[in-house]
């Protein structure tokens, strides 16, 4: 005989293949064969399933009644409501993997669940056996589906001979539609189903008929529940393309931009529900912008380096068109055993949708006063520029920049650096997780050509980074991390170059277990000897394992690498040292909390070992 089963097929959903659970009264698969058991609290759980190899942890794992246990609900009333919710539950995972034949008896205590009252719950319960015989896997005899558009990409299941799951159904579905709305047919929807399974031969026959509807473009932005925020400003950092031919992604587009402005707590992007005369379909936004002003705080301890702790300000809709004043302050080498203590200050606007939608320009100053080993330094910054959001992945920046230092050496004497710089940034992300990555890179590359006046040489700095990741093991408890650094300043000699240009190696940032900016050259002369400054080219290398121990805890071991030249283009002396050491991870919601224990393991700038304790990964 033939069973025809109807679904209800939308374009994200499959209504059920009728009703397809068998419950029996007593179990006929009870010691047959094998199953799991938990015993573990008052209440026995034990799965038997024949067929179907490897479902039975998928079941288990699907399991109210599993749920409810772990959770400590035991109680006679618990134990028999999650049963009888879980006929329905274990039948849809049976029939995402194509089994239409399945046999399904949960027993409570020797009895049926599904001849219980359910206000005749037992007060107690001592044994659950959830027993499934899944039957024959089910297969395509047809899978068809039209019109599709151009380059549709449906799931692999969905053929002739592949595996028969409402899974392949409902995906296949949701790709014909997807599809259509992805060369302009926002309107296109699932307009008719024929599904039928034939328990004889044990296959599924599937029709989906789709009905693409017209060529949409976009009409307008309709937008509501903004307050403070300039209703003019809005639209142009949404920046949807109106009277464009529609197109989702463009929409989730939309969505990012205004997350990224940082004014609002909730975005809902809704499609109209019909067209306009000419074909356009008006997109409605609804906003809940948040409180304007927000403050935080950072901090690192290291035993030599000393504490570094930092804040910041920040006014996320200053003028009401979406700008950002952010005030940053920042104290470092407090109580350092190789320099002074370091003070910064740094306020920056950004002004988004400036030029283009995705393009932010923002100005930027700073005023430094900086104390190392050998020599002071105070410095101070103007800046203009723009960062372009390509994607979620690239980020172009570039800057015109005025910058004036004067440099207080160990002898007294002291020199002024005066530059127009140019510093062009590019980056490309694609890390699984920016805070604790476990897969992907991360690549960037900066250049900042620059032009000395009054004594200062004239060159270009750059400076490139790649980070690697890559997890294995179970539930990718292992991750293998790796960080290459490298950089030179081109075109000026180390003494008319200015001193923030110039590359130092040792700390937290880049080689853990030696003192802070210990690796340096010793290339200027001051009126004293020489003066140690940073080199002119540097290279670090790190490092890591990182294994998570517990959902919370992990523990890193690590290693670096430093080396610094005395002249451009990794030329002239140089020197490296290196260090290791070990770690431990606590996850929070805003990063992992990190401690870290290392000592020198090679050159002649530290002994001893150093303590590290801050906020995020080390890279």
């Amino acid at each position: 005989m033939r069973a025809y089963l109807r679904a209800a097929l939308m374009a994200s959903a499959v209504a059920g293949f009728g009703g397809a659970v068998w419950a029996q009264s007593s179990n006929p698969f009870s010691g047959l064969f094998g199953g799991q058991s938990e015993a573990d609290g008052p209440v026995s759980l034990r799965f038997q399933v024949q067929g179907g190899e490897g479902l039975d942890r998928t079941l288990r794992n699907a399991s109210l009644i599993s749920g409810a246990l772990s959770e400590g609900r035991t109680t006679g009333q618990d134990v028999l409501a999650a049963a009888r919710a879980d006929y329905a539950r274990i039948l849809g995972n049976l029939y995402d993997q194509g089994y239409y034949s399945a046999i399904i008896n949960i027993t409570l205590d020797g009895v049926e669940a599904a001849e219980i009252a359910p206000l005749d719950a037992p007060a107690q319960i001592g044994q659950v056996v959830v027993a499934v015989q899944t039957g024959p896997q089910f297969r395509f005899s047809r899978a068809a589906i039209a019109p599709l558009a151009p380059r549709t990409e449906l799931p692999d299941e969905y053929r002739q001979g592949g595996l028969a799951g409402t899974g392949a159904i409902r995906g296949a579905a949701t790709a014909g539609v997807r599809g259509w709305r992805e060369v302009g047919h926002a309107k296109a929807e699932v307009s008719g189903q024929e599904i039928t399974a034939d328990h004889i031969n044990n296959v599924v026959d599937s029709q989906i008929g789709l009905a693409p509807g017209p060529a949409v473009t976009f009409g307008r932005l309709n937008m509501r529940g903004y307050d403070r925020m300039n209703p003019r400003r809005l639209h142009k950092i949404a920046g949807l393309p109106e009277g464009e031919r529609f197109d989702p992604d463009k929409v989730e587009d939309v969505r990012k931009r205004l997350r990224r402005s940082g004014v609002f707590s909730a975005i809902t992007l809704e499609e109209a529900e019909t067209l306009n005369p000419d074909g356009s379909m008006d997109i409605n936004l609804t906003v809940v912008e948040q409180k304007p002003r927000r403050i935080g705080a950072g901090f690192e301890i290291s035993t030599t380096d000393g504490a570094l702790l930092s804040a910041y300000w920040m006014h996320r809709n200053l003028l009401g068109g979406g700008e950002r004043l952010r005030v940053d302050a920042r104290v470092k080498d407090m109580g350092s055993d190789t320099s002074g203590r370091d003070e910064e200050v740094t306020v920056r606007i950004d002004r988004p949708a400036t030029v283009t939608p995705d393009t932010t320009a923002y100005v930027l100053t700073s005023l430094a006063r900086m104390r190392e080993e050998d020599y002071d330094e105070d410095t101070g910054a103007i800046g203009l520029g723009f960062n372009h959001i390509f994607s979620d992945r690239f980020t172009f920046d570039t800057a015109v920049q005025y910058q004036f230092s004067r440099v207080y050496d160990a002898g007294g004497e002291e020199t002024d650096f005066k530059v127009l710089a140019f510093p062009t940034s590019v980056m490309w992300d694609a890390r699984d997780n920016e805070n604790n990555a476990r897969r992907g890179y991360y690549l960037q590359g900066d250049a900042t050509p620059f032009k000395g006046f009054d004594g200062t040489d004239s060159g270009v700095r750059v400076l490139g980074e790649g980070r690697a990741f890559h997890s294995l093991g179970p539930e990718d408890r292992f991750t293998l991390a790796g960080r290459a650094r490298i950089g030179s300043v081109l075109g000026s000699e180390i003494e008319n170059t200015p001193r923030n240009y110039l590359f130092f190696s040792g700390g937290g940032g880049t080689v853990r277990g030696q003192p802070y900016q210990s690796l340096g050259v010793e290339e200027i002369t001051g009126p004293e000897g020489p003066i140690k400054t940073g080199g002119m080219s540097v290279a670090t290398l790190s490092a890591e394992v990182r294994f998570q121990v517990r959902d919370k805890i992990g523990l890193v071991a690590f290693a670096d690498y430093g080396e610094v030249w005395a002249e451009d283009g990794w030329n002239g002396g140089s020197d490296g040292h290196s260090g290791a050491g070990i770690g431990v991870r606590y996850d929070t919601p805003i990063g992992p909390l990190r401690f870290d224990v290392a000592g020198p393991t090679g050159g002649d700038t530290g002994e001893g070992v150093q303590l590290y304790l801050g906020l995020g990964q080390a890279f």
